[in-house]
């Protein structure tokens, strides 16, 4: 099964992170959020993903394409040119990278993933966000109501999309009201391919006319999460993910192989190694 991941807003609420870089790759724990994401979905077997790269989109392949390389064993041969990795890194992704405009809305750029994940049901989140969901419990759930989308529905510390639930089916869906509490949309969606026929184009914003009217029409169903959820859309938020982090106690970490975690600093600019001194670090 695949999963699409849009990466490529602005993220101008995290400005101070992402002048030269995706919000998706702005670094928890010397890892860009958008790894923490993944390999979430890889610790429930999940490894065919999607990408709907935008803004800085370039920071996000060359990420991809060093990754292997960089987290492996390598032989090189001088004489070709041929470089081998071997050794280290086990993770076995395929990864779509698919540009889908600079200012492409998050309904246009789901539907540009269309030929990539296919005529079967898919999973979507946003490229920002973490949690200790259980995707093969929430798969589960979609599978037994029979509806064409189902989203992640939790109580975090701030508003987004509220949903006005009857039972474990949504019956409004209203995007970042000022006055309402209770269960906001905190994506991890499962999705069923006729979802793309609710989407216009480019300009549409999958937060609005899409889920709207798929509420409308009772297609629409909330998987409940009381668990650990916590997006990062502000500094202050990727600080808080940072401590949770270096706690040693991060509650979206749900994997346990430490091989695949790498320690060094995947931003622009300068790495200070273990002597102190600075060395500069390849630009990403």
């Amino acid at each position: 099964m695949k999963v699409a991941f849009l990466a490529g807003g602005l993220g101008t609420r995290i400005s101070e992170e992402t002048e030269n870089k995706p919000k998706p790759m702005v670094e928890i724990g010397g890892q860009p959020i958008l790894w923490h994401i993944m390999m979430h979905y890889h610790q429930y077997g999940f490894k065919d993903f999607a990408v709907a790269l935008g803004y800085k989109g370039a920071v996000i392949k060359k990420y991809m394409v060093d990754y292997c390389a960089l987290n492996s064993n390598l032989t090189v041969g001088f004489r070709n040119g041929e470089v081998k990795p071997h050794g280290g890194s086990k993770l076995d992704w395929n990864v779509d990278l698919i540009d889908t405009g600079l200012t492409t809305n998050t309904g246009g750029r789901i539907k540009r993933l269309a030929p990539y994940v296919g005529r079967e049901t898919f999973m979507l989140t946003w490229g920002d966000g973490v949690s200790n969901i259980d995707l093969h419990e929430l798969l589960a759930f979609h599978r037994s109501h029979g509806k064409l989308a189902t989203l992640t529905a939790v109580r975090p510390p701030a508003r987004f999309g509220h949903l006005d639930l009857k039972g474990n089916q949504i019956s409004e869906f209203s995007e970042k009201p000022q006055t309402k509490e209770g269960w906001i949309n905190g994506a991890f969606f499962v999705l069923e391919p006729e979802i793309f026929d609710y989407i216009d184009g480019d300009e549409t914003q999958w937060e609005k006319e899409p889920l709207e009217r798929l509420a409308r029409d009772g297609q629409l169903m909330a998987y409940k999460h009381d668990g650990f959820w916590q997006c990062m859309d502000t500094l202050r938020d990727k600080n808080r993910l940072e401590t949770l982090w270096a706690s040693g106690n991060a509650p979206w970490k749900t994997w346990e192989d430490q091989t695949y975690e790498n320690t060094g600093d995947w931003s622009q600019g300068l790495h200070r190694n273990v002597n102190d001194s600075n060395v500069a670090r390849q630009r990403v």
